[in-house]
């Protein structure tokens, strides 16, 4: 049985639902004109948009969702977990410091920045040495034929985040016409990496060792 509990499930697949459930109602209630290419995912809970509440209540449910993740996935490295941690905390500290209207705020923007660092890196510092190891014994005497390469994975997922963050960063800091398109990929791909994170370990978790397959 797997060590991860069955609400980090729950909690994981809350994430994208609360992130993408929100900015797709909160952009339905915007007048005519909001363009979700241009415009960023804050602007929809900005001080001065409208039902604001909708994208205030994703954001905080996407911060609290990643806290409960980070706690429940017990078999990460405790670096990854702390970092999947920090990602919700900064989460929930923008959705208090709120985008002023019709301008930014210092500090809704740099906890949008830990946040999106913390959430690209975490999966590269989530797998444990010990279980490194261990998977390394299992890919040169594999007991089933498919040996489970989890650091590479993580490494390859980190680095596919760090470049669509690169990209965001490109567009946000020349101002330009995709800052929000960016942004949306960026925010649902971290979302979704804490799910997968879990799955993955779920599964893990059930498959016979070794021994038992002999």
């Amino acid at each position: 049985m797997s060590a991860v509990p069955r609400w980090a499930l729950l909690s994981a697949a809350g994430a994208p639902l609360f992130l993408i459930g929100g900015w797709t109602l909160a952009q339905a209630a915007q007048p005519d004109g909001f363009d979700p290419v241009r415009q960023t995912i804050s602007a929809l809970a900005a001080a001065d948009a409208d039902q604001r509440w909708i994208m205030t209540v994703g954001l905080a449910g996407l911060g609290i969702c990643h806290l409960a993740t980070a706690l429940g996935l017990v078999v990460a490295a405790p670096a990854g977990r702390g970092l999947l941690a920090l990602g919700g905390l900064a989460t929930l500290v923008l959705v208090a410091f709120p985008q002023h209207p019709g301008g930014g705020s210092t500090t809704h923007v740099v906890a949008a920045g830990v946040a999106f660092v913390a959430l690209a890196v975490w999966p590269a510092l989530a797998v444990p040495r010990r279980a490194a190891s261990s998977l390394d014994r299992v890919r040169r005497d594999p007991p089933d034929g498919s040996a489970p390469r989890v650091r590479w994975t993580a490494l390859a997922v980190t680095a596919a985040l760090l470049g669509v963050l690169g990209w965001f960063a490109v567009e946000f800091f020349t101002d330009g016409a995709r800052i929000g398109l960016t942004e949306r990929l960026m925010a649902a791909a971290e979302a979704v990496v804490p799910l997968a994170a879990v799955l993955a370990a779920l599964a893990f978790g059930r498959r016979p060792g070794p021994s038992a397959q002999r």
